[in-house]
């Protein structure tokens, strides 16, 4: 059976760092475990625990082996104090796929936590659908008037994450298509010209999940790629921006693993780029080398990264 999209990519990744020195690791892990707060949720740089944090937080502990049966249920019980605070598809897609974690590692399942819990899911799912528009897409809130190319993509891989069928794919395709710029990348929404790469990104992984990728599909994104490869060894969010970032190195790397793109020179630069400059030597990984701090979203990034570029995980 086919597994969903982020579970496959969530054992692709774990496969990756298996080759990495458990020390490396430690550090990280407890660099993240750190920034849990008291009420089993995690924080960003700082205040309070935010379950968009909390996100980042369980995926990166996951890849370090840090989801034990302690700290998984204490996600747990933070989770069910922010079920009914769970609105956007961002926070939704958090939701689940830290329960499925917590789940995963031995915690309680959180579907089934009592007799509301389908009721709720599918309240949810019914307010996710309201956010479709007449282009095709979804919109990042009740105001949208626009499908936004990130926002479809969290809906979409929401739906697959819970073997739900999303409808009408075929004009969620269409959608992205017209999202996409003659330079052959895609754009977050339609008054836009410039292409970004983690909008691309989002479109390349929809397009994957919906059996929607052609050969002039996988050129057009090979050479948007290139053009966004930056002298410091990463990728930039677009072509004015001359430095590299965690998050869309990775989204790259992820959109060529999508299209079975060969990473070439990238998989050195990039590992080169993580290690030596976003690293810290306590624990945690900042944003790009403009950054001074960790947090646990670029945790994740550069972690992915690592695990996108290791030998083991690649099989372009």
């Amino acid at each position: 059976m086919k597994l969903p999209y982020l579970i496959e990519l969530a054992q692709h990744l774990l496969a990756g760092l298996e080759s990495t020195p458990v020390d490396r690791w430690n550090r990280h892990r407890e660099f993240i475990l750190g920034q849990q707060t008291a009420d089993g949720g995690f924080r960003g740089r700082e205040g309070d625990s935010d379950l968009y944090y909390t996100g980042f937080a369980v995926r990166a502990l996951g890849l370090t082996g840090g989801l034990d049966r302690q700290t998984s249920n204490l996600i747990a019980d933070y989770l069910l104090s922010q079920r009914n605070q769970t609105h956007s598809p961002v926070d939704l897609l958090n939701w689940i796929s830290c329960a499925l974690a917590v789940q995963l590692a031995g915690g309680p399942d959180l579907f089934l936590a009592d007799q509301t819990s389908e009721a709720w899911l599918n309240r949810l799912f019914e307010q996710l659908g309201q956010l479709r528009r007449d282009d095709g897409g979804y919109a990042k809130g009740p105001e949208g008037k626009l499908g936004s190319t990130y926002q479809t993509f969290l809906i979409v891989v929401t739906h697959d994450l819970l073997g739900r069928t999303v409808p009408q794919p075929e004009r969620i395709v269409e959608f992205l298509f017209h999202r996409q710029r003659d330079d052959g990348g895609f754009v977050e929404i339609a008054p836009m010209r410039r292409s970004g790469t983690n909008p691309t990104a989002a479109a390349v992984a929809t397009l994957k999940l919906l059996g929607a990728i052609d050969a002039p599909l996988i050129a057009d994104v090979r050479d948007f790629l290139k053009d966004v490869q930056q002298d410091d060894g990463g990728i930039s969010a677009n072509t004015r921006i001359p430095f590299g970032d965690a998050l869309s190195t990775f989204t790259a790397l992820n959109a060529m693993r999508d299209l079975q793109i060969n990473y070439g020179g990238l998989r050195f630069s990039a590992r080169d780029f993580v290690l030596q400059g976003l690293e810290f030597p306590t624990g945690g990984f900042r944003a790009a080398l403009w950054d001074e701090q960790p947090d646990v979203e670029y945790t994740y990034y550069a972690l992915g990264v690592l695990a996108l570029t290791a030998t083991t995980a690649t099989t372009n």
